[in-house]
C-alpha cells in the first residue's frame, strides 16, 4: 500500500481508502482488530494525528468500532431497519439472519413514575412492570432497552418466563392476549451515559440513538413504555417517506 503526497486528496483519506477497501474485500474480517495510530504512522511514514483521521474516518461510516483500550475492530454491517412496521428485536433479528439473545439487567415490579404514569395513562405510583435487558445480536450488545408495562395488563409477567431468551411481545400475544399494533416513537442521536457505554462496551466516542416508544394495542390503549438506547456504529434506521399528494 503507497500513499501518493502529490495528490490532492489528503493523507488521512487515502489511508482510510486503503483500508476501507481491505475491510470490503475482506482482508480484514469482520471482528478483526485494524493496526493502531502508531502502526499505521510508523507503516505509512505520517503522524499519528494524521493516522488517527483515517481510523475516525472508517468509525464515522460505520465500518469500525472502538474498545477502550484494545484497540479498533472491524464492525458488521450496520443493521438498517425500516420506520414503517412495528417489529419486536427478536423479529427484526431473525429476519437478518442473527441469533437475538438478551442480559437480564432489572426485572421487578416498581411504582410508576409520574413520566411513565403519564405515558402509559395510569395513575402515578402505579404497579408497573420493569423490564431492563441488553439486547444482544449474535452475542454482540447492540442496544439497552428498559420497558415498562402496568401490572394490570400482564399479572405474573416476571414469575413465569425467561426475557433472557423469550420475546416480550411474543409472550404478552400468547398469555395475555395483548396484540401491539402500532407505536409513537421518538428518536434522538446522543452520545451515552457511563453506565450506557459498560453496557454496550462503547467507548466515550461512539454515539447512540435514544429511542422512547408508547406502543399500544388493538383497542388503542398503551401498553409498552420503553426506553432504548442503541448503537449509533451498528444500527441505523430508514425510513421510505412519499409525497403527501401522491
Amino acid at each position: 500500500m503507497t500513499l501518493h503526497h502529490d495528490s490532492p486528496v489528503p493523507l488521512y483519506v487515502q489511508i482510510k481508502d486503503l483500508l476501507q477497501k481491505q475491510i470490503e474485500t475482506g482482508a480484514y474480517a469482520i471482528g478483526q482488530r485494524l493496526p493502531s495510530e502508531r502502526e499505521l504512522a510508523q507503516r505509512f511514514n505520517v503522524s499519528r494525528m494524521t493516522a488517527r483521521q483515517a481510523l475516525q474516518g472508517l468509525a464515522q461510516e460505520g465500518l469500525t468500532s472502538s474498545r477502550v483500550g484494545k484497540g479498533t475492530f472491524v464492525s458488521p454491517p450496520r443493521i438498517n431497519q425500516e420506520l414503517r412496521t412495528l417489529t419486536s428485536f427478536s423479529e427484526d433479528m431473525h429476519e437478518r439472519g442473527m441469533a437475538p439473545n438478551s442480559r437480564v439487567v432489572r426485572a421487578e415490579v416498581v411504582q410508576a413514575d409520574r413520566e411513565t404514569a403519564g405515558r402509559l395513562h395510569v395513575p402515578a405510583k402505579s404497579e408497573i412492570v420493569l423490564l431492563s435487558r441488553v439486547r444482544l445480536a449474535d452475542d454482540q450488545p447492540l442496544a439497552l432497552e428498559t420497558t415498562h408495562i402496568p401490572t394490570a395488563l400482564c399479572p405474573g409477567l416476571l414469575d413465569h418466563h425467561d426475557f433472557s431468551r423469550e420475546s416480550l411481545y411474543d409472550v404478552l400475544q400468547a398469555d395475555y392476549g395483548c396484540h401491539l399494533v402500532w407505536a409513537d416513537q421518538m428518536i434522538q442521536a446522543c452520545m451515552p451515559s457511563e453506565a450506557e457505554r459498560e453496557a454496550l462496551n462503547l467507548d466515550a466516542r461512539t454515539p447512540v440513538l435514544r429511542l422512547a416508544r408508547v406502543t399500544y394495542n388493538q383497542y388503542d390503549q398503551p401498553v409498552e413504555f420503553v426506553r432504548s438506547v442503541y448503537r449509533g456504529d451498528q444500527y441505523q434506521l430508514r425510513a421510505v417517506l412519499r409525497h403527501s399528494n401522491r
